[in-house]
């Protein structure tokens, strides 16, 4: 079953974070980093990673460090995105965030301190890599977190709270915000698996879409679910008058646009036959997921 699936996933790169870490100089900030990348969450992109990469053949040792740092890219924007500067979220994962649980200083601080981590994991002697392949991966990754992608996207994201945007405005910041990131998960093990240009732009269109499909699916549990199933408050978009798909759609259309985009998704995906049967597992999951 898929949720085993993810759940053993996420076991992985928790481990490897944790003796990560624990290698690590002690600091203060060490345990508001832990808790904001190790407690909960689907990791799912991780599974993306391990997910693709069977596509190609890679041992999931050739690719946990990637995971790793994907996750500590992923764990500092939600941080960041948390504060009350931002979205002002009190509930991430089921419990309160890091900055209700440490000080908005802290959370800051370890929010920064996990994304400067995810390069020095990418970049370590013992991610047994040839140099030029970490340098890639590591200068993808900066573009896909930074003004560039997330953190961009973000920018977007707040400046168009309460405004009338368009379909395409939407999709564009959405791409920036989510998507970026699910690009570098397929992109970096194309870069692993040394594919030329082609393929890895294949893959980091492919991602782009991924994390768009993941954006309307989190977008419709915001309005559908619940705290207690989702682990973060919800039906929030609406109060604070993001702008969505959904909310420019509506739920009907939204959900439609989504299918069609999975099934577009899917249709790329039969190049690679069997060997892409996890990666088509977790994607049809992801628009079906109910936390």
């Amino acid at each position: 079953m898929i949720k085993i699936k993810l759940k053993k996933n996420a076991k992985k790169v928790d481990s490897f974070l944790l003796n990560y870490l624990k290698s690590q100089n002690k600091s203060l900030l060490i345990k508001p980093m832990k808790y904001g990348v190790i407690s909960g969450g689907k990791k799912i992109r991780s599974s993306i990673i391990f997910d693709t990469g069977k596509i190609y053949n890679l041992s999931e040792k050739k690719l946990i460090n990637i995971c790793a740092a994907v996750e500590c890219i992923h764990s500092y924007s939600l941080i960041h995105d948390d504060l009350p500067c931002m979205d002002n979220d009190s509930i991430r994962r089921g419990k309160p965030s890091t900055h209700i649980k440490f000080g908005e200083a802290s959370a800051v601080l370890a929010g920064s301190s996990l994304l400067t981590l995810a390069f020095e994991i990418i970049t370590c002697k013992k991610f047994n890599l040839d140099s030029k392949i970490k340098n890639e991966i590591a200068r993808y990754l900066a573009s896909c977190s930074g003004h560039t992608g997330i953190a961009g996207g973000q920018e977007l994201d707040l400046r168009y709270e309460n405004k009338k945007k368009s379909i395409n405005q939407i999709i564009e910041m959405q791409k920036k915000k989510t998507g970026k990131l699910f690009n570098f998960c397929l992109y970096s093990v194309g870069v692993v698996a040394n594919k030329d240009k082609s393929e890895k732009l294949f893959l980091s269109k492919l991602g782009e879409e991924i994390g768009l499909l993941f954006q309307l699916a989190d977008d419709l549990l915001d309005k559908k679910g619940s705290l207690s199933l989702v682990g973060k408050p919800v039906k929030k978009d609406n109060k604070k008058g993001k702008s969505t798909l959904l909310k420019l759609m509506g739920e009907k259309k939204a959900y439609l646009y989504a299918n069609n985009l999975k099934r577009k998704i899917l249709r790329k995906l039969k190049k690679h036959g069997k060997k892409a049967n996890e990666l088509v597992k977790t994607i049809e999951f992801i628009l079906e997921r109910k936390f």
